[in-house]
C-alpha cells in the first residue's frame, strides 16, 4: 500500500446542484462525471498512514476528509494495537463525528466489541458476532429516520488467524449503476414504504417495532442508502416496481460493480466514512487470538465540506 495521502489540490470540486433530484438531468450528468472520476481503482487509493488515529496531525486528517469527500469512506493503517475501545471515538470527533449512536448491543461507552460470542442475552444470536459471512448491508437499516446511521468506524485489534475478508461499494456508485439504466428503479426504491425490517420479537414481546422506510434517501444534504440482503430479515413492498428494484439492485451488487473493494483488516487498521454498503466473509479464529475490532456508529455525516 502506498505512504500517507495528502489532499489533492488538482481534483476538481464537486459540482454544484442536486444530482439527487430525478428531475434534474442536467446536475447528475455533471455530479456523474465527476463521481466517476473520483472511483477508486483499489483500497491502496484510500489508505492513509497514520501514526495514531487518536491523535491525527493536519495531513492525515486533510488525506482522510478528501478521501472520504471523494468516495464516502477512507482507509486507514496504523501501529497502534492497544485495545482501546476509546480508538473510534475519538478518531471520529476529529472529523466531526460526535454523535454517537449507542444500539443495545453495544457496551455502556456505545462501541461494540465485534468478536464471536456464545452468550444467549442477545449477541450470541445475531450474525455479527459470529464466524459466519455477513451478506451486504448498511448499519443501522432497522433504525427510524431520526436515528439513521451516517457515519462509521470499524478499527481492527486483531484479525482472524484466516478469511475475514471485507468488500466495500461506495452507495454513491450503485446509485448512479440503477440510474442508468432507468430513474424509475431509483424512484420506486425512494418510495417511503419500499423496505420494511420485520419485528423483532423478544422473550417479553416485541423488543423492537418493525421499520418501514425508503432504501434511497436524501438527508443533511446527501444520499444515504439503508439496505440489507438478508432475506429473513427484510420485507419488500409488493408493488411491481419495487420488486423489479429490488432484484435489479440485488444484481448490480451480484455482478460486482466497478469502484468494489476488497481487503481484510489487519491490525491496526480501520474503515471511517459514511454508511457504505460492507459484507464481510466468514472466517476461523485463533482461540488464543481471537478476532476483535471495534464499531462505532454515529448520526453524524464526517464533515467534509
Amino acid at each position: 500500500m502506498r505512504a500517507a495521502l495528502q489532499a489533492d489540490p488538482a481534483v476538481p470540486t464537486r459540482p454544484a446542484g442536486n444530482p439527487f433530484d430525478l428531475a434534474d438531468d442536467g446536475a447528475y450528468r455533471r455530479w456523474r462525471a465527476w463521481k466517476l472520476q473520483q472511483r477508486p481503482a483499489d483500497a491502496a487509493a484510500i489508505t492513509v498512514d497514520v501514526g495514531d488515529p487518536r491523535a491525527l496531525t493536519a495531513a492525515e486528517q486533510r488525506a482522510l476528509l478528501d478521501c472520504i469527500r471523494r468516495t464516502n469512506m477512507a482507509l486507514y493503517r496504523s501501529p497502534v494495537l492497544d485495545e482501546d475501545p476509546a480508538l473510534p471515538v475519538k478518531l471520529g470527533a476529529q472529523l466531526g463525528l460526535r454523535r454517537l449512536d449507542a444500539n443495545w448491543l453495544a457496551e455502556e461507552d456505545g462501541v461494540s466489541r465485534i468478536e464471536v460470542s456464545a452468550r444467549t442475552d442477545g449477541k450470541g444470536g445475531f450474525i455479527p458476532y459470529t464466524s459466519h459471512g455477513i451478506r451486504w448491508h448498511t448499519d443501522g437499516c432497522y433504525h427510524p429516520a431520526a436515528r439513521r446511521i451516517h457515519g462509521m468506524i470499524l478499527h481492527a485489534v486483531r484479525p482472524a488467524a484466516c478469511g475475514g475478508v471485507s468488500r466495500l461499494l461506495d452507495h454513491e456508485l450503485l446509485y448512479i449503476a440503477l440510474r442508468d439504466e432507468s430513474p424509475a428503479l431509483v424512484r420506486a426504491l425512494m418510495r417511503d414504504d419500499a423496505m420494511t425490517i420485520p419485528a423483532r420479537e423478544g422473550e417479553d414481546g416485541v423488543a423492537r417495532a418493525a421499520q418501514g422506510g425508503p432504501v434511497f434517501s436524501v438527508d443533511q444534504g446527501a444520499l444515504h442508502l439503508r439496505y440489507t440482503a438478508r432475506t429473513r430479515s427484510i420485507e419488500w413492498h409488493p408493488d411491481a416496481q419495487v420488486q423489479q428494484a429490488a432484484a435489479r439492485l440485488a444484481a448490480q451488487l451480484d455482478a460486482g460493480l466497478p469502484g468494489l473493494l476488497q481487503l481484510r483488516l489487519e491490525a491496526g487498521m480501520g474503515v471511517v466514512g459514511h454508511n457504505v454498503l460492507h459484507d464481510r466473509s466468514a472466517f476461523a479464529d485463533d482461540p488464543s487470538q481471537p478476532r476483535l475490532l471495534y464499531r462505532a456508529r454515529f448520526l453524524d455525516r464526517v464533515a467534509v465540506d
